[in-house]
């Protein structure tokens, strides 16, 4: 027993795995710092403050699928707020949702829902759609409470704390379901075998963090191969939105502030995978 023990300890201790977890900390805590840098940035810098301020007094989503949703306040919950309020963050997902709004889901669970910016704009887009949002995040919980109610979505938008493979073990699928999920690396403990029977029906829009864990995507793909088909979309850096987004409310700007409106902290090429249940 003492010999184990030893064993798993000096594997614990080798210069890979310590690697490995110290890449993985040091990455996601950049990340996170990053993205409170980012939010920080777009809310104290004058030039970027007061286009801001013009654009969005009305606090309302300018274009894009969820056109018209209106946020409470001026904050979002890890992420960049200005790219939702003009309609071009995560641009790339634009044609996969349109898609989703014509095949008229009767469930949606949005895993690491943020402020609700996904629960509450596809509750709008769709009349008849159950929304589960999960957050571990208290604050946001509450703004997503706080922008279902605004929007007049609160009765169909049920907000959680956590959701965990046993959660999608015992959920009720009988009904046409999609679940959107962002869990920051959290994909991999949270999608596994034994939930997977349970999924077998269920379509996911699924964000992969590889640079946490290199291995996300591959092991996902793999798990869903015999009842999913797989189509992967990957996200565009922020200099190629900067230059290329069309967007009528930053037309004529110089490239730096439309580069700062349009940031959404992309400096990994991100994708997600999109799951269409095959039965």
């Amino acid at each position: 027993m003492r010999k184990l023990l030893k064993k798993i300890l000096i594997a614990l201790l080798s210069i890979d795995a310590v690697g490995r977890f110290s890449y993985w900390f040091s990455t996601f805590a950049w990340k996170i710092k990053f993205q409170r840098e980012l939010i920080e940035r777009q809310r104290t810098e004058k030039p970027i403050h007061d286009l801001a301020s013009k654009l969005f007094a009305n606090k309302t989503v300018l274009h894009g699928s969820f056109k018209g949703m209106k946020y409470p306040a001026l904050r979002s919950k890890s992420s960049a707020l200005y790219p939702k309020l003009l309609g071009t963050y995560e641009q790339e997902l634009s044609p996969s949702i349109e898609s989703f709004i014509t095949k008229n889901y009767a469930q949606l669970l949005d895993i690491g829902c943020a402020e609700g910016y996904y629960a509450v704009g596809m509750a709008m887009r769709l009349p008849n759609l159950q929304v589960y949002a999960y957050d571990i995040d208290p604050e946001a919980r509450k703004l997503t409470a706080e922008m279902a109610k605004l929007n007049g979505v609160e009765n169909r938008v049920k907000v959680e704390s956590s959701c965990t493979t046993e959660t999608l073990k015992k959920f009720d699928f009988s009904k046409k379901t999609l679940i959107i999920c962002d869990a920051e690396g959290y994909e991999k403990q949270l999608f596994t075998n034994d939930c997977l029977e349970n999924l077998k029906t269920v379509d996911l829009l699924i964000e992969t963090h590889d640079f946490i864990d290199i291995r996300i995507s591959s092991t996902l793909e793999k798990l869903f191969s015999s009842s999913h088909q797989l189509h992967i979309i990957q996200s565009l850096g922020d200099v190629i939105k900067a230059k290329t987004y069309q967007v009528p409310e930053l037309e004529g700007q110089d490239i730096e502030l439309r580069y700062r409106m349009l940031e959404e902290g992309r400096r990994f090429v991100d994708e997600w995978l999109l799951l269409t249940a095959k039965s």
